[in-house]
């Protein structure tokens, strides 16, 4: 088992926070100023309604030389484990400021963030439930994870993807199949925001492309299956020979996931959530992949 660092960090999202300090084996160091976290993520463009709601000390944040991941969220403990390349100066005490982040640590960041947030509305449906867009999100998650991620096809070999095999799964690898699908398309969606942005800005390109620009890109991800998800085995003898099992390409994010996570999540509005939606249509059989799910009670 690799050894992580000492380094343990309440988050703590609110604005109004204060900067506190805790203990290391080595001594005292700075906990990082969570209260910039926002204002740097809106002054990027990028979303922060969903930062926001996570309370105060609900995830521990740790760094460390990660070898197979770029990073890891432990919902058991409400402990994330980011790559010492996000911390500042690669040191591994504090969050290296969001604008001096790559468009790929930003969308690591993001996946596990979202990671973050569900744990969150999972663990606590009762304070979930006074916001009624995470309510509405976790019903939705709950009634797709029986329809769509219980039964699945998997890609045994990824470099393979035609060759699938089906799986039933358990509770918990459903729910982990499901977040990580989710997850997949958060990162790649303010991968993408960043993206277009960074090519207007270049182009001088007015804000009425960017429309055009996310539909374009999001129909070629989904075709191509970039959009899939994937779950650790709960078979330990499974375990022991891979740590990830990725879904196939039927089973990647459908239409009506992409609309409730850009409408709800990442404060897209409804319009392009549904425009979104119906361009991945564009790409599923005729009955779509979401019949079984339209079907259920």
């Amino acid at each position: 088992m690799a050894m992580f660092l000492t380094f343990s960090l309440a988050i703590t999202l609110w604005a109004t926070d204060a900067v506190s300090a805790i203990s290391t084996d080595s001594g005292r160091a700075s906990q990082p100023a969570w209260n910039r976290v926002i204002p740097e993520a809106e002054a990027l463009g990028l979303p922060t309604r969903f930062l926001r709601q996570i309370p105060r000390d609900f995830v521990t944040l740790e760094f460390d030389e990660l070898h197979q991941f770029a990073a890891e969220y432990h919902p058991a403990e409400h402990r994330m484990v980011l790559n010492r390349a996000l911390s500042f100066n690669a040191a591994g005490g504090a969050l290296r400021p969001l604008a001096r982040m790559t468009h790929g640590e930003l969308a690591t960041f993001y996946h596990e963030f979202f990671h973050a947030y569900m744990d969150f509305i999972s663990s606590a449906p009762e304070l979930a439930a006074r916001d009624p867009e995470a309510a509405r999100l976790l019903t939705f998650a709950r009634k797709q994870q029986q329809c769509r991620y219980q039964q699945v096809l998997i890609t045994p070999v990824v470099q393979r993807k035609s060759a699938v095999e089906p799986r039933i799964l358990t509770d918990r690898e459903s729910w982990e199949a499901l977040n990580e699908t989710w997850a997949v398309f958060v990162g790649w969606a303010v991968w993408t925001r960043l993206e277009l942005q960074a090519g207007r800005k270049a182009q001088q390109r007015q804000k009425l492309d960017d429309a055009t620009g996310w539909l374009s890109r999001l129909q070629k991800a989904d075709q191509k299956g970039d959009l899939v998800g994937y779950y650790e085995p709960e078979d330990p003898a499974e375990r022991a020979v891979t740590h990830k099992r990725y879904l196939a390409h039927p089973n990647r994010v459908s239409p009506r996931e992409v609309a409730m996570l850009l409408e709800l999540v990442l404060g897209e509005t409804s319009e392009l959530a549904r425009r979104s939606a119906a361009t991945m249509e564009q790409n599923r059989p005729p009955s779509g992949d979401d019949s079984q799910c339209r079907a259920a009670p």
